[in-house]
């Protein structure tokens, strides 16, 4: 991945940790062949974050370089996330540019920072943070008014309470009635099979689902 030419216009660029085509692990574009642009950076410090790797380094490029790397894979499916995408503020650009382009666009988001800038062509997965992650405190919950019906409310659950603490959520909030909501369990520490059957016993209007990338290439950064 090569660096914005000495002189660019620092104001068109933004800090990219990796480029890559993968099939889209997670929510409604799941399995589809998907180019992942990972920004660099996050404010957060979930306890079970897989991308980790992210937090520092990368490197600078210019949003038309972004772009050709992005036509350069021939997907469709455009995926912008992170680390914390919005951390950087010329990320909303990206997400117009990516629009305007012809390709269909989400966003992968703490749901910690303010969502209310993003194009409206874009699919935002907003993942609020359970307990078990440390970062319950940073939820941003004015969010969830700007929540369109192509949106998603993911919930990554490390044990029962988490679960429980989701489902009050989904049902103060009625975010069924407004988006899909996804339950998710945290990679090697909550059984999927539980939280499966705790979803069937309270017949809950969510969206069970695992981590395909994973399930095909464990924890390999890159997919």
């Amino acid at each position: 991945m090569a660096a914005a030419a000495p002189g660019a216009d620092v104001e068109s660029r933004l800090r990219i940790s990796e480029i890559f085509l993968s099939l889209q692990g997670e929510a409604d574009a799941v399995g589809w062949p998907t180019v992942f642009v990972r920004l660099t950076g996050c404010p957060l410090r979930c306890r079970w974050c897989d991308t980790a790797y992210a937090f520092e380094g990368g490197q600078w490029l210019l949003v038309d370089e972004i772009l050709a790397q992005v036509v350069r894979h021939g997907a469709r499916h455009v995926c912008v996330t992170g680390g914390e995408p919005l951390a950087q503020k010329r990320c909303l650009r990206l997400l117009a540019r990516l629009c305007d382009a012809g390709h269909e666009v989400s966003l992968e988001t703490s749901g910690a920072l303010d969502v209310a800038g993003v194009d409206a062509r874009v699919h935002k997965v907003l993942d609020l943070k359970a307990p078990a992650s440390g970062e319950q405190a940073r939820n941003r919950w004015e969010n969830l008014a700007h929540l369109r019906a192509q949106d998603q409310v993911k919930f990554v659950l490390a044990d029962r309470d988490d679960y429980d603490w989701a489902r009050g959520v989904v049902q103060q909030h009625a975010l069924a009635a407004r988006c899909m909501v996804l339950f998710s369990p945290v990679y090697g520490e909550l059984v999927p099979a539980d939280l499966a059957q705790w979803i069937l016993d309270d017949k809950l209007d969510v969206r069970f689902q695992m981590q395909l990338h994973k399930i095909l290439w464990g924890e390999q950064p890159g997919r």
